[in-house]
């Protein structure tokens, strides 16, 4: 039996989805921030776009306006509680790389730093950046892609090999259970 669901929630309905973290760099104060996403997808491959959605309130939201560039960093679910901490705290009054300890590399082709700790990078610059309800969805070229190597083959991630963090609401995670995987 269904039932009347939640229309202010709708996107409950849409979870899990995989949580990234997302690297920028305020130039003006020099610093890299990080934001948890997990509103974001591919869109196309000629040219490689990638979206994500950022409310305007949010700090990293004015740093990529300004500095038209961002990295998409994948998450392994062993970081859940630095990627929780990233998306429950503001970089305008936190430093979250110093408070998670997480570690910083340099990119190939953006200013903006990757997440060493992550196990896929997509350097982005600015392609558009949409207005759209109450939230901006900036749609990324992307530049460069960086994977560790001993988690892909043929570019498929081995579940075997890493968890990825899959984001379900509140103050909830999950992962992909590696027993449960069929192939055709």
């Amino acid at each position: 039996m269904k039932v009347d669901g939640n229309i202010e929630r709708f996107y409950q309905y849409s979870f899990p989805m995989q949580a990234v973290l997302v690297t920028c760099h305020d130039d003006e104060h020099n610093k890299t921030n990080v934001i948890t996403v997990a509103w974001h997808t591919p869109i196309s491959v000629d040219p490689p776009l990638y979206g994500i959605s950022i409310a305007p309130k949010r700090y990293s939201h004015s740093i990529i306006e300004k500095s038209k560039e961002f990295v998409i960093n994948f998450v392994p679910y062993h970081l859940v509680d630095k990627t929780h901490f990233c998306g429950t705290h503001s970089g305008r009054t936190v430093n979250k790389i110093k408070e998670t300890e997480l570690t910083l590399l340099s990119a190939r082709r953006v200013k903006t730093p990757l997440i060493k700790e992550c196990y896929a990078h997509l350097e982005c610059k600015l392609f558009q950046s949409l207005k759209i309800g109450d939230h901006t969805f900036f749609v990324g070229q992307i530049l460069s892609v960086e994977v560790d190597k001993e988690l892909f083959k043929n570019d498929l991630l081995k579940i075997d090999k890493i968890q990825p963090l899959y984001y379900i609401g509140g103050n909830k995670y999950t992962t992909i259970d590696k027993t449960k995987k069929r192939e055709f």
